[in-house]
């Protein structure tokens, strides 16, 4: 299994539109509340995923109770759940999102069965990384 270089990343983040954010939380202080923030300010359609704050309004969208709810085309899932928590989200991600490109694990997360199930579904798979990280030091 390789890593994505960086013309890997580069080409996903380019592409990427909408991108569904697993554990967004609405606490500012939250890394997944300010990483949403940046891709939405950047651009990006964000869908935030949090079943707690299913219904709310967020980043201009109602937050979804899981991906499942998600009805429009969806390029991205970032996932800011913990590894033991990742296969069922990439399972949920694979059955319910068609034309998912992305299934994107925040920085410390890593789980390479879920991302083998990914990758062997035809999705491309970016682990340990952040987005607001990668896109800043690509120049995107």
């Amino acid at each position: 299994m390789t890593e994505p270089t960086d013309a890997d990343i580069r080409e996903i983040l380019t592409e990427t539109k909408v991108i569904a954010l697993v554990g967004w939380s609405p606490k500012p202080d939250r890394p997944s509340h300010g990483v949403a923030r940046f891709l939405k300010d950047r651009g990006y359609r964000v869908i935030p995923v949090n079943p707690g704050h299913a219904g709310e309004q967020a980043l201009g969208e109602t937050v979804r109770a899981s991906l499942s709810e998600i009805d429009i085309p969806v390029d991205m899932v970032d996932i800011f759940r913990r590894a033991e928590d990742v296969p069922p989200v990439v399972a949920e991600a694979l059955a319910h999102l068609p034309g998912l490109k992305t299934v994107w694990m925040q920085l410390g997360i890593r789980n390479d069965p879920a991302a083998e199930t990914a990758r062997a579904a035809g999705v491309k798979v970016v682990q340990d990384r952040c987005p607001a990280i990668e896109i800043p030091r690509l120049g995107l």
